[in-house]
């Protein structure tokens, strides 16, 4: 991105200390858990999918709001891990751009917002 690298990703592996979501995370990404699923009727699947979001709304709504944002050690860990002081993440959809030191040297969150209700972009330039 304007020749540097940044690092972007979705995000919601960033959200370790959501232990209900990384548990049902890990469920949905399993391949066999996906050939099950896709092998169930449509109706069935969204009905799943219905309930899921619902489930998610009310885990939303009662959990700490620090649980459901990312971990900075985790931040930290996938940036050095991809060797980038650059990060864009979406899935906590709280639009804010984060400076901090990473080993010593500037670096940055950018986080996007949610495109349900309104559109969100992010600008470079």
């Amino acid at each position: 991105l304007g020749g540097e690298r940044v690092l972007l990703m979705h995000g919601d592996t960033l959200c370790t200390d959501d232990v209900e979501y990384q548990k049902f995370r890990s469920l949905v990404r399993d391949p066999r858990w996906q050939q099950q699923f896709l092998a169930k009727p449509l109706a069935e699947r969204r009905a799943f999918a219905a309930q899921a979001r619902g489930e998610s709304r009310k885990h939303t709504s009662t959990a700490k709001m620090e649980i459901m944002d990312v971990n900075q050690g985790a931040v930290e860990a996938a940036m050095r891990e991809h060797r980038v002081h650059k990060l864009i993440h979406g899935h906590t959809h709280r639009p804010a751009t984060h400076a901090f030191a990473l080993d010593g040297n500037a670096a940055e969150r950018i986080v996007l917002g949610d495109w349900y209700e309104q559109s969100s972009v992010l600008r470079v330039g």
